[in-house]
């Protein structure tokens, strides 16, 4: 079975076409409604990286990055919010812990919603959210800049560093409690939608059973620096849905190079090697990125006075463009972007 034909493939495109698409717009000035996500947990989509014992699809990676472009496509900040599920589910999946018993199943069969408190650890050697171990558990001190789905989600999975320099990750639930607060929602320039937040940590206790992987950190970032350096699929679709504004004269070369970047991106993805070509995964995304801004200039332009309404498809996508420019950007794939956008001078 190919990706196109798989059923969530099929399932993920109805509910772009019918419920996520003709409503972006709205939800881009508002916020992602609960029913769009009881929607998304109905269709079996958040348990696409589940293992099949645990209520989930043990989907091959093909389908896992269609059903992401056709999300992101249609509505970028529904979009975001459950792809944050994914990496609790992967994490549960691969590591034996006493919480993923508690919580895979739920998580794979949508039950419950997880969002991720972690990308801060990717600043190491600083440590936004240090982690400390008290009377059998662990002590959370910090601030987590960036947390994504508040109010909408049930669990998350936050991380911190420890003394002992390990990254730790845990779940709990996503609301106020003794030692974790959150800000108001923050007005972003896109995605205000998808409710992000600060978190201010100030000895939030879990304890040990809630723990999902404790580990050293050089070890866990080696494993997280493939998925900084590779284009990912929302990219691609978000500049799928700006071409399908223009006509077929202009969209044609644009459509045809992401085509190639797409195909060699993926290719990539699929090497068995995770860790090798990082230098060329990183150059598609780059070249991702600029086929991307170029497609969404293009609805810009296409669109003409009218894609500076903010009821415009063009301009909601072109700023969903720049939100995608520099989500799970690191100084790596900073300074290969900058380095690629020097060169047009």
């Amino acid at each position: 079975m190919t990706a196109p034909d798989h059923p969530l493939v099929a399932r993920a495109r109805l509910l772009a076409d019918d419920l996520l698409a003709p409503h972006a717009e709205q939800v881009d000035q508002g916020e992602v409604p609960a029913s769009h996500l009881t929607e998304i947990r109905r269709s079996g989509l958040l348990g696409l990286n589940a293992p099949k014992e645990y209520g989930g699809s043990a989907a091959p990676a093909s389908v896992v990055r269609e059903t992401a472009e056709i999300l992101a496509g249609a509505c970028c900040s529904t979009w975001f919010v459950q792809t944050q599920h994914h990496t609790p589910v992967l994490t549960l999946a691969k590591n034996e812990s006493a919480v993923r018993d508690r919580l895979l199943g739920p998580l794979a069969r949508g039950e419950l919603l997880s969002g991720v408190a972690y990308a801060h650890v990717r600043a190491h050697p600083r440590t936004p959210v240090r982690v400390t171990p008290e009377r059998g558990g662990w002590r959370f001190h910090g601030t987590v800049p960036w947390y994504t789905g508040w109010g909408l989600n049930d669990v998350m999975l936050l991380a911190g560093v420890t003394d002992t320099d390990e990254a730790l990750f845990a779940f709990t639930e996503a609301r106020e409690q003794p030692g974790l607060r959150a800000s108001e929602p923050m007005r972003l320039a896109a995605l205000t939608a998808a409710r992000t937040v600060t978190l201010e940590l100030d000895g939030l206790w879990l304890p040990e059973e809630a723990v999902a992987l404790r580990t050293p950190y050089e070890r866990w970032a080696a494993t997280d620096r493939p998925k900084t350096v590779a284009a990912g699929p929302a990219v691609f679709g978000v500049a799928t849905a700006a071409l399908a504004l223009l006509d077929d004269e202009t969209a044609a070369p644009l459509r045809t190079r992401l085509t190639e970047v797409r195909r060699a991106a993926y290719a990539l993805a699929d090497h068995p090697e995770p860790h090798e070509h990082l230098e060329q995964r990183l150059a598609l995304r780059t070249q991702a990125y600029e086929l991307l801004r170029a497609a969404t200039t293009a609805a810009v332009v296409a669109g003409g006075g009218r894609s500076m309404l903010l009821t415009s498809t063009a301009q909601r996508l072109a700023r969903e463009a720049l939100f995608l420019l520099v989500q799970g950007q690191t100084q790596e794939s900073r300074t290969a972007h900058l380095t690629a956008l020097a060169r047009w001078t």
